[in-house]
Parts: C-alpha cells; structure tokens; sequence
C-alpha cells in the first residue's frame, strides 16, 4: 500500500481538498509573508509584519510603508530602470 503524503504547515487545515499542488503552493507563500526575514526601510530591524495585502508595519519603529504582496522586498528592478532611463531622456 502506498503511502500517504505528510501534511505540510499551515495547509493541513484544508486536509484532502483542493489537490496537494495547489496546498504546496499556498505553503510557499505562506512561509514567505509569514516568515520573520524581512527588515525595515527605515531602521532596518526585523520585526515588520504584513498587515494586509502589501501593506506592511514594523514593530520597532511603527511606521507602516507599502511594499510587495508577499514580501517585503524593494519594488522591481525594471520600473527603476525605467525611471533611471526616463531621468537620462529629461536632462538630455
């Protein structure tokens, strides 16, 4: 007999439904937004904790700031160097 699969994390609580690809990838996000990695902008501690959809406040210092959905990470490198770009046009 084959057997069962472990139930990971968070994402036992939905027991057999929704297929075990979907769960595992509910599982990695999970751990992302939930894990206790991602540092402050302005006092660069670790204690930011997401407090809605991109929406995220640090402990410490109490300042709330957006950011990504699931992490807290800076916005990404295209749009920067779009504007580094759009700078270069205007001073031209």
């Amino acid at each position: 007999m084959a057997e069962a699969k472990k139930k990971c994390g968070t994402t036992k609580r939905f027991g057999a439904r929704y297929g075990t690809r979907v769960r595992d990838r509910l599982a990695v996000i999970e751990a992302l937004y939930k894990g206790k990695s991602h540092k402050c902008p302005y006092c660069n501690y670790q204690s930011v904790k997401r407090k809605a959809a991109g929406i995220w406040e640090c402990n410490k210092c109490c300042s709330t700031y957006t950011s990504r959905a699931y992490t807290a990470g800076k916005a990404s490198s295209i749009f920067e160097k779009e504007a580094i770009e759009e700078e270069k046009e205007v001073e031209q």
